[in-house]
C-alpha cells in the first residue's frame, strides 16, 4: 500500500487527502481499475474525528477499493479528540458553508486527476461520512450538479458526480434538529457551537436552515445512497436517516436504510479497531460495514468491481 497526506491548499496545512493506494501485481488486477471511496469523518464541524478516518479507509482498503481521508474545513484544526466546548467560539470564515462541501468537490478533482497513476476507475467513487461528515456527504450529493460546485471549479458536473453515498449517523433536518434540541440545554449548546462552526452564527435563519437541510433538495441526479443509524442515538437521532430516506423514495433513488436497535452515537466501525472504551463496540451495528459492502457490489454490477477480461 501507498499513503500520502496531499494538502487541498498550498497555504494551509489542516485540510488534507491522505490517500490509501493499493499497489498491484500481475498476481492481482494486473493494471486493471480498481474502485475508490472518499472518507469524510465527523466531529461537529468542530473536528474531524480520528475514529472515523484511518481505520474505515483500511477497512474499505481491505475490501479492494483505493480509500482516501479528507479532513475538511473545519473550526478546531489538528487532530485527535473533540475540542473544549467551553473555550469561546470565534468566526472563522473559511471552515463556513459551502467550504467544507466544495472541499469534497476538490478531493473528486484531485483524485480523478491521478487516476490512470493509481489505477482508479473514475465511474466508482464513493463518498462516506460519518455525522457531520454525513451531513457533508449529503449536501455534496445535492449539489455536485449545481453552480456552487460546478461554477466555483469551472468544470463540466460529469467530473463530480459519485456513483454511490454511504451515510452513518447522519444530520440530515436543520429544522428537525431545532425543534429536537429546544427542550435540552446540553444539545442545544453543541448544536449552537456546531452551527457557529459551519455556518458562522448558532441563531440561523429558516432559509439558511433550508439551504442546509439536504433532505429538502433531493432530485433525480442525487446518487444512490446507503444510511445506517442507531435507534438509541440520542444525539443525531434516527429520524434524520428516515427522513433522508423519504426524501429519497420520494424521487426514487436507489437506497438501503439500516436502523440498528442498540447503540451510542459515533460508533464508526464498533468494533476493536474504532474503539477507546468497550461501549464503543457492538457487535450488531459491527455488521453495517459488510451491509455496505453487498450494497456497493449490487451498485456496481452493471461495471463489476474489478474489470477482468
Amino acid at each position: 500500500m501507498k499513503s500520502e497526506t496531499m494538502k487541498l491548499y498550498d497555504d494551509r496545512n489542516d485540510v488534507t487527502l491522505t490517500s490509501y493506494i493499493l499497489e498491484d501485481s500481475p498476481e492481482l488486477l494486473d493494471g486493471k481499475s480498481r474502485p475508490g471511496i472518499i472518507i469524510c469523518p465527523g466531529g461537529a464541524y468542530l473536528n474531524c474525528s480520528d475514529r472515523e478516518a484511518e481505520p474505515v479507509a483500511l477497512r474499505f482498503a481491505a475490501m479492494g477499493y483505493h480509500a482516501f481521508v479528507l479532513r475538511y474545513s473545519v473550526y478546531y484544526e489538528g487532530k485527535g479528540g473533540m475540542p473544549d466546548m467551553s473555550e469561546t467560539l470565534q468566526r472563522k470564515t473559511h471552515c463556513i458553508h459551502p467550504s467544507p462541501m466544495r472541499e469534497i468537490g476538490k478531493a473528486m478533482l484531485m483524485v480523478t486527476s491521478r487516476a490512470k497513476e493509481w489505477l482508479l476507475d473514475t465511474r466508482r467513487i464513493v463518498i462516506c461520512g460519518f455525522s457531520a461528515g454525513a451531513h457533508n456527504c449529503a449536501m455534496y450529493a445535492v449539489n455536485w450538479d449545481k453552480p456552487v460546485i460546478t461554477d466555483y471549479f469551472g468544470e463540466g458536473k460529469e467530473h463530480f458526480r459519485p456513483a454511490a453515498v454511504i451515510l452513518g449517523y447522519p444530520l440530515t433536518d436543520y429544522y428537525y434538529m431545532r425543534d429536537v434540541v429546544r427542550d435540552n440545554p446540553t444539545a442545544a449548546g453543541f448544536f449552537a457551537a456546531s452551527n457557529t462552526a459551519f455556518l458562522g452564527m448558532a441563531e440561523v435563519t429558516d432559509e439558511l436552515f433550508e439551504e442546509v437541510s439536504p433532505v429538502y433538495h433531493v432530485t433525480e441526479n442525487t446518487p444512490p445512497m446507503f444510511i445506517w443509524s442507531t435507534a438509541s442515538d440520542d444525539l443525531l437521532p434516527i429520524q434524520h436517516s428516515i427522513r433522508m430516506a423519504h426524501a429519497l423514495a420520494d424521487c426514487n433513488i436507489p437506497f438501503a436504510l439500516h436502523i440498528f436497535e442498540e447503540g451510542a452515537h459515533g460508533l464508526s466501525l464498533a468494533n476493536q479497531t474504532t474503539s477507546k472504551v468497550a461501549s464503543q463496540i457492538n457487535e450488531d451495528v459491527a455488521q453495517w460495514i459488510n451491509l455496505a459492502e453487498k450494497w456497493l457490489q449490487k451498485r456496481f454490477a452493471d461495471k463489476p468491481l474489478y474489470d477482468y477480461v
